[in-house]
């Protein structure tokens, strides 16, 4: 099951269930896109993958309680903000590779 976690791991930015706002590596880590996309320029700091869209679980039971009121979003904050610096080196050479061939 997805995590939904419900802040920026890195500048602690509130991003509840309904975001669109919020990135995602395949582990999970969480990120505001201007966390992700800018600072972090699409390299995750914890993995060295890449970032796509959070999916959006639906608010509503539409079947089978495949619902947020289910399946709700995790209430623990992943607050561990990255020395920028230091993911500077880390990701200097996996950003010129393709976030297919990491």
């Amino acid at each position: 099951m997805l995590q939904l976690r419900p802040t920026c791991e890195h500048c602690n930015k509130k991003l509840p269930p309904e975001s669109t706002d919020a990135m995602i590596c395949s582990y999970e880590c969480t990120f505001c896109s201007d966390c992700a996309q800018i600072f972090l320029e699409n390299v995750c700091p914890n993995c060295g993958g890449w970032f796509s869209l959070r999916l959006v679980r639906p608010a509503v039971n539409y079947k089978e309680n495949n619902f947020l009121g289910h399946d709700p979003a995790v209430v623990t904050i992943t607050y561990k903000p990255v020395d920028i610096e230091q993911h500077k080196i880390f990701s200097a050479h996996l950003k010129t590779i393709p976030p297919e061939k990491r």
